[in-house]
């Protein structure tokens, strides 16, 4: 049986997108720890989340106390974060997307890496507080 070569391009065209796809990934109360095992305060948290955004392209706002929001621009793909944080912990929420092919919980894969890049950032600049 020979498959229509337009339906043929459907499927291909579809199954593209799924692998470009994976669920979103959200950073839920990851600790707050830095090298000398000391409590760091708010704003020394807040201190690294930014700066650590800064050096990978984020651009960081305050949005309210314990609260900061995130985006990052790449050609014509943007996404948006929140992320509450405290002397303890702090979290990375999906707020927003635009050009990552976001569908329910999914978005495309790139967009995971920008999280696990900002995450080892902020765990850095964390450590040597």
């Amino acid at each position: 049986m020979r498959i229509p070569s337009k339906l043929a391009a459907l499927v291909l065209a579809g199954t593209l997108v799924a692998c470009t796809t994976a669920p979103i990934r959200n950073v839920t109360d990851a600790p707050v720890t830095n090298a000398a095992g000391k409590t760091l305060t708010p704003d020394q948290v807040k201190s690294a989340i930014i700066r650590a955004g800064a050096t990978l392209g984020w651009q960081m706002k305050e949005a309210g106390p314990g609260m900061l929001v995130g985006s990052l621009a790449l050609r014509t793909h943007t996404a948006e974060i929140q992320i509450p944080y405290s002397s303890s912990s702090y979290s990375i929420t999906l707020k927003s997307s635009t050009n990552l092919d976001q569908k329910g919980d999914q978005i495309h894969k790139n967009y995971n890496g920008w999280i696990q890049n900002l995450t080892n950032g902020i765990n850095a600049q964390l450590a040597a507080s």
